[in-house]
């Protein structure tokens, strides 16, 4: 089910009803109820996968929380992590590891072949699975009580807000929720509907509509010539900004209706002055979880500095692979473990440069220049995240750099779109000002009340009018 559906429409307001309508001690029941079927809903048949990884890590938690025995801990902390990530590795990366060792059989002449299976990527694998992880080691590492209610468990790792594309949430944070009491309040709803438009405006507004321009390039990337890739990779960065931020929008809204808080996942990442503030407020979930999980657990930057180089590279290496079993991924995610290595490396050059230059001087000016540098790299690396296969990038940046224009640079549907959507993006940015400077609260938005209702109006009527409503996927359902 997707939230820009017309099933959700009905969904929604019924399990919001039936929620606040039936006592506190019944109301998991609805919820695991609701975000079962809201996964079924997509493949009934792949809801299995959640039950195996939420029943193994529920097991493997009571487990470690009742054995003072390090190598029994040891043994339920690796048997959940095994399942989690067998889980994940078989049907997200079989195929592609798979294929590669194919190719490289074939290269050497080794009379070896890796069978290929034919399977639906299961939606949203990415997230749960690292949710459960999450869970287990926090458990094992004395951060989490176990939980023993298993019920309660199950709705923490399929709780239908966030299940299919996060925000990744920490068991710390929304297990406890769970048990506590939430009556309805006009404060949180008004809240809740306010993001949840938001994010739809973002998502049905200007990312579908500027999809139609970037499939239609890099899905047909030798028809087209250089100024369509700066057009196409520009409206990619927009697109998937408005599409995976505007999902994070919704499942907070619709969370915060029934009482829930989730974790903020964005915020406004292309104002960003480094790649490493980028990942600050990028996808601010996994950011912090490969932190947290892989980056400090392999010593951070408490080490020497040919290791810390190390630590930091890889970790962007396997965030590249976490979103995609494609080549295409493992060089966006090197790429920006480059740009991080690069800046600490050349961190006192840098400085030395900007004081000589008297740039820091000029904070405003300076302030500039970092964005756009920052922005500009963010835009190099998703050509390679939106494109097909690691031969059409290099393609692309090749026809990047031999520059051509040619007559007609709209390639809508309709030649309207593109004034539409250029607009659309200033109205975007002008509001990602506001809230950046603190000038509106974002999202919720607190202005003065006839102006904020003005502003809702306006923004259904965008929708309403603008939307494209054509049941488009989240980008990061593929992950």
């Amino acid at each position: 089910m997707l939230f820009n559906s017309l099933e959700f429409i009905f969904f929604f307001p019924a399990v919001v009803a039936l929620y606040f309508i039936l006592p506190q001690r019944f109301r998991w029941v609805l919820l695991l109820i609701a975000s079962y079927y809201f996964y079924m809903c997509w493949n009934y048949k792949y809801v299995v996968l959640i039950a195996l990884t939420t029943t193994v890590n529920y097991l493997a938690g009571i487990g470690i929380a009742n054995s003072n025995k390090r190598p029994v801990r040891i043994l339920f902390l690796v048997t959940g992590l095994s399942v989690s990530l067998g889980v994940l590795f078989f049907f997200k990366y079989f195929n592609f590891f798979g294929e590669s060792l194919n190719q490289l059989f074939e290269t050497f002449n080794i009379m070896a072949r890796v069978p290929a299976y034919d399977y639906l990527l299961p939606v949203g694998i990415s997230f749960f699975t690292f949710q459960t992880l999450s869970y287990t080691i926090d458990v094992y590492f004395g951060n989490q009580k176990v939980e023993y209610h298993f019920g309660i468990f199950a709705l923490y790792v399929s709780f239908f807000p966030q299940l299919v594309a996060g925000p990744i949430e920490r068991s710390t944070n929304l297990l406890p929720q769970f048990y506590q009491k939430h009556t309805i309040s006009y404060e949180r709803v008004r809240d809740g509907i306010i993001f949840m438009l938001w994010g739809f405006f973002k998502k049905v507004v200007i990312a579908d509509r500027l999809s139609e321009y970037v499939n239609l390039v890099y899905n047909n990337a030798s028809q087209y010539e250089g100024i369509h890739f700066l057009i196409a990779t520009f409206f990619f960065s927009v697109q998937i900004y408005c599409d995976f931020s505007g999902y994070s929008d919704i499942a907070t809204g619709t969370a915060k209706i029934m009482g829930y808080d989730l974790m903020v996942n964005f915020r406004r990442p292309y104002f960003a002055k480094s790649i490493r503030e980028f990942w600050q407020r990028w996808h601010i979930s996994l950011s912090t979880w490969f932190r947290d999980y892989v980056y400090i657990p392999l010593g951070g930057n408490r080490v020497s500095k040919p290791r810390y180089y190390f630590n930091l590279f890889f970790t962007f290496l396997v965030s590249g692979l976490w979103h995609g079993a494609n080549w295409t991924f493992v060089i966006w995610g090197a790429l920006h473990g480059f740009y991080s290595v690069f800046a600490v490396w050349t961190k006192a050059l840098r400085e030395k440069i900007n004081h000589l230059t008297g740039l820091t001087k000029l904070p405003r000016l300076y302030n500039i220049v970092q964005m756009v540098a920052t922005f500009l790299l963010a835009y190099f690396a998703w050509i390679f995240f939106r494109a097909n296969s690691v031969t059409d990038a290099f393609f692309i940046i090749k026809n990047i750099l031999h520059l051509s224009w040619p007559a007609n640079l709209n390639l809508f549907q309709y030649p309207v779109d593109m004034p539409i959507s250029i607009m659309l993006i200033i109205v975007l940015f002008i509001f990602d000002i506001l809230m950046e400077r603190k000038l509106l609260n974002a999202p919720t938005f607190a202005i003065y009340r006839p102006l904020k209702w003005a502003f809702l109006i306006t923004l259904i009527l965008f929708i309403i009018i603008l939307g494209i409503w054509k049941e488009t996927d989240f980008l990061y359902f593929q992950f």
